[in-house]
């Protein structure tokens, strides 16, 4: 009967090790892009303005997948995104309504798969996956920018906005000078 206790009490052990280790490999690790809902973002803006990054995307774009393996999850940009902006992932073709500034944005069935007004509000109409979009901390749009991104040209780009640059140094300049961080 001993023999049996043990086994038992070696099982309970197992298991509650193997609990809490699942429990621990779901937080995100410190070098992962802590991703918001724009509504998430609009609300943690209310009591700690930050910049808002958003990356509009579609499940069908191979480039946004890239993206997403490759620029975002480096650790220095990772870091830089939550440590300067609210990141936020927006489906161009999500049919969830998204309400701001007393207006309620909406999917339309338009095109191949439809689209988001707040999408296409973001983007000026240019559909193009991926596009990230910049926004100040009084969400005023301070630029949409279309393509698949590389992480060094990402990096430069996320700082210049990040790091207030574009309100002092035309980008340009700006990209003349830059430095890379890592």
């Amino acid at each position: 009967m001993r023999d049996y206790t043990k086994i038992f009490m070696i099982l309970v052990a197992v298991a509650v090790i193997g609990s809490s280790y699942a429990l621990v490999e779901k937080e995100p690790k410190a070098t992962e892009v802590k991703w918001y809902t724009f509504e998430e973002a609009v609300a943690l803006n209310k009591t700690k303005p930050k910049k808002i990054f958003i990356d509009v995307y579609t499940d069908w774009c191979g480039w946004c997948k890239k993206m997403d393996a490759g620029t975002f999850n480096h650790p220095e940009i990772a870091k830089y995104l939550n440590e300067k902006y609210y990141p936020v992932k927006l489906n161009a073709e999500q049919r969830e309504d998204i309400q701001f500034n007393d207006h309620t944005f909406k999917w339309q069935d338009t095109g191949r798969n439809g689209i988001h007004e707040l999408a296409y509000s973001l983007l000026n109409g240019k559909m193009s996956y991926p596009t990230v979009v910049f926004m100040d901390e009084e969400f005023r749009l301070l630029s949409p920018v279309p393509g698949y991104l590389e992480v060094g040209v990402f990096d430069k780009i996320i700082r210049y906005y990040g790091g207030d640059n574009y309100k002092s140094t035309p980008w340009e300049e700006f990209q003349e000078n830059y430095k890379p961080s890592f």
